[in-house]
């Protein structure tokens, strides 16, 4: 019997990859939902986590864990890897939901968040307090649920026991990094101020190691990678993943929110101790940093303070320190990765990833 070579994927192959990922969570969250009605159980909660998945997001972490098998050279049937990486967009839903919960959001993606949707479908005969109160707290245990439903697709993706043997530690270590990260963004939140240390230990834990690093790393260890190539993965990985939050926090203020799906005021009142506004404020004169710090984390923040607060953050140099630090990065991810042992098919792939995460606008 012969064994099928490694697919060579190619630019054109990510929609492909992204429909196969979307069909698979379709399929698992349409299943949930019948079983639920069958149950007499909430099967809006299926329904709301579907409507989640399907109002947006790039899929960048199940197209790079798609992309590490590739890497590896990963062979046979792609489906236990493609059920892999959408138990990794499953995930990040939670990720998302909680997060929103957390920064109390209104908008994700250009539509309500879950939070906000659960507490208008709930509001008559509640109070505005209560019926926001059940919002957070129903959006809650539908992050759970999708944390849950993570380790369902994982663990019914037809894996061997020796591709659960290499990958569990994987992404152990990834969902413990990336709360790590958010306790410290939680923590530094609404006290923004110069340390550019604290809010990059902010970005590699939150976003580089999450985003990048830990989902080319899980691909690559279902396709029995070693640990020269899984070292070169981390090498391209945590540049590039630091210039993609570093591209987040100028979108975060700068973004126009008909891409971004965001307002982007929100950043702003939330007080996020972002490399962006530690920037500003280490470089700020003080009349600067005098007229910027009370803007940062006031949450009745309008327009025209928002947009004080930019033309101060730009005069700073900040922006221009940022978008810098961001080609610096890709280049290090550039070099690391020509020096990698990768064949030029997923080489390709991996520098087109590279080149949406530094130049999107969404």
């Amino acid at each position: 019997m012969t064994t099928a070579a490694p697919a060579q994927p190619d630019g054109s192959g990510l929609d492909q990859a992204r429909a196969k990922i979307d069909t698979v969570l379709d399929t698992f969250l349409a299943d949930k939902a019948r079983a639920a009605a069958r149950q007499n159980l909430p099967d809006e909660m299926a329904a709301l986590l579907s409507d989640f998945l399907a109002a947006g997001g790039k899929r960048i972490r199940p197209l790079l864990c798609l992309t590490g098998w590739h890497t590896a050279g990963g062979r046979g049937h792609p489906l236990p890897v493609v059920r892999t990486a959408a138990g990794l967009e499953m995930f990040h839903a939670f990720c998302l939901i909680h997060d929103d919960v957390m920064d109390r959001s209104d908008t994700r993606r250009g539509h309500p968040t879950l939070h906000r949707t659960l507490a208008a479908r709930h509001a008559p005969g509640r109070t505005a307090t209560a019926a926001q109160r059940l919002g957070s707290s129903t959006a809650v245990l539908i992050g759970d649920l999708a944390l849950t439903w993570a380790d369902e697709l994982l663990h019914t993706a037809g894996l061997s026991h020796q591709q659960l043997t290499d990958v569990l530690p994987l992404l152990d270590a990834m969902r413990t990094e990336v709360i790590y990260g958010q306790y410290l963004d939680v923590l530094a939140t609404g006290t923004p101020g110069v340390d550019v240390g604290r809010a990059l230990a902010i970005c590699r834990y939150k976003t580089a190691k999450y985003t990048i690093e830990r989902p080319l790393h899980i691909g690559a260890a279902l396709a029995g990678a070693d640990q020269t190539l899984l070292d070169s993965l981390s090498a391209f990985a945590i540049p590039l993943g630091e210039a993609f939050q570093l591209r987040d926090d100028l979108l975060g203020v700068f973004g126009d929110p008909a891409h971004t799906g965001k307002p982007a005021l929100d950043d702003l009142r939330e007080g996020k101790a972002t490399v962006l506004i530690a920037l500003a404020l280490r470089h700020a004169t003080r009349t600067q940093a005098d007229q910027l710090r009370p803007l940062l984390g006031h949450r009745g923040l309008t327009q025209n303070q928002a947009a004080t607060a930019r033309d101060i953050i730009t005069a700073t140099g900040a922006v221009h320190h940022v978008e810098t630090m961001i080609s610096k990065r890709y280049g290090q991810a550039l070099s690391h990765l020509k020096a990698a042992p990768v064949q030029p098919g997923p080489a390709l792939l991996l520098r087109e990833l590279a080149d949406n995460v530094v130049r999107r606008r969404t």
